[in-house]
């Protein structure tokens, strides 16, 4: 599997290292204990595109929000995760749809 870095090109999967769902980008404004324990330790464990956070440990260092497919593994995006943030992931309530000039891969 070879994956897009939007930064530094397609690169091999052993440079990246997986770092979780793309959830943990929305970590709640509120100190709501309720919502930051489902925040924690809640997920989902979708058949098919599931957004989540690589790190380019072996490259740039940058943090990627990347859309998979659980099934094949294709890879449908790449982003930056700091340009993510705010987007819902999939299986959490609708698809990711890239937005108008954003680049899949």
């Amino acid at each position: 599997m070879r994956i897009a870095c939007p930064l530094c090109g397609e690169r091999d999967l052993r440079e990246f290292t997986y770092r979780g769902a793309a959830v943990l980008l929305d970590r709640p404004a509120e100190p709501d204990p309720v919502a930051f324990d489902a925040y924690l330790h809640l997920r989902d464990n979708p058949a098919g595109p599931n957004a989540e956070l690589w790190h380019h440990a072996f490259g740039c260092r940058a943090w990627l929000r990347v859309v998979r497919d659980t099934r094949t593994h294709a890879i449908l995006e790449v982003g930056l995760a700091r340009d993510a943030r705010g987007r819902l992931a999939p299986g959490v309530g609708e698809a990711v749809v890239p937005a108008e000039g954003e680049g899949t891969a």
